[in-house]
């Protein structure tokens, strides 16, 4: 009796819990969109009655080049998830279906990567880049990126899961190796792409210090690295403007986060991502 009585209560802290967390998570995305459409006067004065305006948006455009920043960080973006979804898919197959010493050592120091925060390798990161003569290039900002632990990790859980008598079927049909990993595990392993190319998409799109240590001018500068130059306190703080900027920055993954919403959340379920 006393289980049963607790249950609604747990259930009912529980939820209120739950909203609370998501109002404080949302909150500074609700006062962007305000400051973002109200005037300078009323980014802090809370009104219904405060007239609307898109004038920040227009002053934040001439302000910043957020059409460059913009298309910087989508070819950055794209750069690196392409390389990374090359690497990880020959290390995934390579990872779970070839026999060769030293794999379970190899797969074991790729998880290790896994617990290394990236901060603590950008000096030699950038002596490397520093050497290859690649400082202030898309290159230089996604070499470090290339490859992906976590993808390779993804991956080869998921390759370990496809049956063996799918690849044997094809080696007799005469396939050779790549078009056995083209033909066969790339298009059963797709949520699992999927899921991976939202979180690497997602996390270069929002990555600030290594784009701000490796970038000088605005022909390789992103978003993030753009935005943190605009909102400096020397370039003057109006917080409607800077508003209107967050929001052109944030826009394209909202969007699309929005219009696939379904497609993203299924691709998480079937590829077993927590």
């Amino acid at each position: 009796m006393l289980k049963s009585a607790l249950s609604p209560l747990t259930r009912g802290f529980s939820s209120s819990v739950a909203w609370a967390l998501g109002l404080f998570w949302i909150f500074p995305l609700i006062y962007a969109l305000w400051a973002a459409f109200h005037p300078t006067a009323y980014a802090t004065h809370f009104s219904l009655t405060a007239p609307l305006t898109l004038d920040n948006f227009v002053a934040a455009w001439h302000q910043a080049p957020f059409l460059r920043y913009m298309l910087n960080t989508v070819a950055i973006a794209l750069l690196i998830l392409a390389f990374q979804l090359v690497l990880c898919t020959l290390a995934g197959y390579a990872l779970a279906r070839l026999s060769f010493w030293g794999r379970e050592l190899i797969f074991g120091l790729i998880l290790m990567q896994l617990m290394v925060v990236p901060e603590i390798l950008i000096v030699e990161n950038y002596q490397t880049v520093a050497s290859l003569h690649a400082v202030d290039t898309y290159i230089g900002v996604g070499l470090p990126y290339f490859a992906s632990a976590f993808g390779i990790f993804l991956l080869r859980q998921t390759f370990k899961t496809i049956p063996q008598e799918l690849e044997d079927a094809a080696r007799v049909e005469g396939c050779s190796l790549l078009q056995i990993i083209l033909r066969v595990y790339v298009p059963l392993a797709r949520p699992t792409y999927l899921a991976f190319a939202l979180v690497s998409i997602s996390y270069h799109w929002n990555n600030f210090l290594w784009p701000l240590v490796v970038t000088n001018t605005e022909s390789s500068r992103p978003l993030t690295v753009g935005m943190a130059i605009f909102g400096a306190p020397e370039s003057g703080v109006d917080w409607s403007v800077i508003s209107a900027g967050t929001l052109i920055s944030v826009a394209p993954l909202l969007i699309a986060f929005l219009m696939f919403q379904r497609q993203f959340t299924q691709s998480f379920i079937r590829a077993g991502v927590k």
